[in-house]
């Protein structure tokens, strides 16, 4: 029978050698593990096109970023729990009332072309995302026009904010760009400058040339950068393939073109998977699916109840919808904090599918079927009824009408409303105009698990607090948590935070998707942790390298007495 060869997040296989001399001469048999090596070339497919190698430019485009991850540093980064390391700087310190961060770069930090890394180019790179060609958010933009930016010297600089703001750090991983090779080109024409095309970075791996055919690019070439200030990769040289998808992806591989897949998705699972010498790694994504509700919404006063949310949870069977729908491929939610992270408390109750039960909590909440019959409970005249709004692809469908028949059960009638996934957004929930919406909230960017944006009550008019939830005590910890720098601290905050969020359910979480990429059986080192973005699987591709074979041949040693 093949062995299982499907890694969920990070598994560490342990070879435990028991050997029991119960007479002379009694074998031992060894298990030869293979040591990493310098050497080969590691070539992958990326599921996609090539735009702009440019890290402020790459934000919507998967592919560019897979690329700029070995590319470009920035001043820190997060390891897989979300706590922050140090990347490009050396070192940081922070005032004791939060608003001060002091910053220094490492000595030995160069750009691919052997010019010194310095706070010049710290300053040209925010300058450039606070400006119009900037694929940034707005958001991040107008946090960094509140904060003042000093340069102490070459290598060290001060960041001034106006108030405490612990998840600044997040804003401090993006991209550094050369000012000495950008400087000279105007903003505007940033965004079709060669730079593009011919980037020079800082991390582990220098850009070398692009693979070309019929005037189409079909490839990038990367190759080691021997002045790299942190760990010399293993690999010398990286390959990336652009193909148009998973399945386009899974031939090249087949036909030993590639060594890697950037993404399975489950259209292809079943196929990867019968691929024997293919690893497939799945991590957990950093998207949240859950159902909103408008709590402010006066058509639909029974949504503002407590246990009626937690009635149509219970009635719901999340499991069964992501063994169905997604193929497994996804981590039932019971809070809005990414597991895997710091702040995710592991004392949070999962709620379990139970119809019978979902449909007493109702019964005990009065409400009833009318009369005259029907098959939609009613109580007081209020039907429960009411309208989810969903995006019009086919996988939302799907969960929508999935959905729509675990509740029908319970007795509520929920009328399907699809739209565009933007109208949705940007007409509907923005303007409060909703009943209940299927939406996917994408934490991606923000290993800080900072949840302010989306349940503080300050958010609810004008931010993103869709909900429009008021609970003070929980806006407490959320205040709290933003200014509080110990981070035992913190996560006592976010673990209370996360108890309320329990017991009133202003969402219904869902699930968490998983990611699923694939490497070859000759590459070793490869690890699946938790993702902040899906570039996060190439983060310890320093430690990756190729070997002949898996595992090598036992040997048998004979031991005397």
């Amino acid at each position: 029978m093949k062995k299982l060869r499907w890694q969920i997040l990070v598994v560490v296989v342990t070879l435990v050698l028991v050997g029991a001399l119960l007479f002379s001469q009694q074998p031992i048999v060894q298990t030869i593990l293979p040591q990493p090596t310098s050497g080969g070339v590691y070539t992958e497919a990326l599921i996609g096109s090539m735009s702009r190698l440019n890290p402020l430019l790459d934000r919507n485009n998967s592919a560019d970023r897979d690329v700029d991850r070995l590319l470009f540093s920035g001043l820190i980064k997060f390891d897989s729990r979300g706590i922050p390391r140090p990347d490009l700087a050396s070192s940081w310190g922070t005032s004791q009332d939060g608003t001060i961060y002091n910053f220094s770069i490492r000595p030995n930090a160069v750009w691919h072309d052997g010019q010194a890394i310095t706070t010049d180019d710290v300053i040209f790179t925010i300058d450039l995302i606070k400006s119009e060609i900037s694929f940034y958010p707005q958001d991040v933009k107008a946090l960094w026009d509140e904060v003042e930016i000093r340069r102490l010297d070459e290598k060290t600089m001060q960041f001034r904010l106006p108030e405490p703001f612990v998840p600044f750090l997040d804003y401090l991983t993006f991209g550094l760009l050369p000012q000495h090779i950008l400087g000279a080109v105007p903003a505007d024409q940033i965004l079709n400058a060669e730079f593009n095309l011919n980037p020079v970075g800082s991390g582990p791996y220098q850009f070398d040339h692009l693979l070309v055919d019929n005037g189409q690019i079909t490839g990038v070439v990367l190759t080691i950068f021997d002045g790299y200030y942190a760990q010399e990769p293993y690999i010398p040289q990286v390959v990336f393939r652009y193909y148009s998808s998973s399945s386009a992806a899974l031939d090249a591989y087949q036909q030993g073109e590639v060594l890697g897949i950037s993404q399975i998705t489950n259209n292809v699972l079943d196929a990867a998977l019968a691929e024997e010498n293919l690893s497939l790694y799945t991590s957990r994504r950093p998207e949240l699916s859950l159902v909103l509700f408008n709590l402010n919404n006066g058509e639909v006063p029974f949504l503002q109840e407590v246990a009626i949310r937690e009635a149509l949870l219970t009635g719901l069977n999340r499991q069964r919808m992501i063994n169905d729908l997604l193929r497994g491929q996804a981590i039932p939610a019971d809070g809005p904090i990414l597991p895997g992270s710091w702040a995710f408390y592991e004392g949070t109750e999962h709620i379990d599918y139970d119809p019978t039960e979902a449909t007493n909590m109702l019964k005990r909440e009065g409400y009833i079927i009318p009369a005259e019959g029907g098959d939609v409970l009613t109580k007081d005249g209020q039907r429960l009824a009411f309208n989810l709004l969903h995006a019009n692809d086919p996988m939302h469908t799907a969960l929508a009408e999935y959905i729509q028949r675990d509740w029908a059960q319970l007795g509520v009638q929920v009328t399907l409303v699809p739209m565009p996934y933007e109208q949705l957004i940007y007409e509907n929930l923005t303007a409060r105009q909703y009943q209940a919406a299927l939406v996917d909230l994408n934490l991606s960017y923000t290993p800080d698990p900072d949840p302010y944006p989306f349940w503080h009550q300050a958010e609810a008019v004008g931010g993103q607090n869709y909900s429009q939830w008021d609970n003070r005590v929980a806006s407490e910890y959320l205040e709290r948590a933003r200014i509080t720098a110990d981070l035992n601290e913190r996560a006592r905050l976010y673990r209370n935070f996360q108890v309320i969020f329990e017991q009133e359910l202003p969402a219904l979480p869902l699930y968490f998707p998983t990611y699923t990429f694939a490497v070859d059986v000759q590459v070793d080192g490869v690890q699946a942790a938790p993702l902040y973005d899906t570039s996060d699987r190439l983060s310890n591709i320093a430690d990756w390298y190729l070997v002949t074979r898996r595992a090598l041949e036992p040997v048998a040693t004979d031991v005397t007495e």
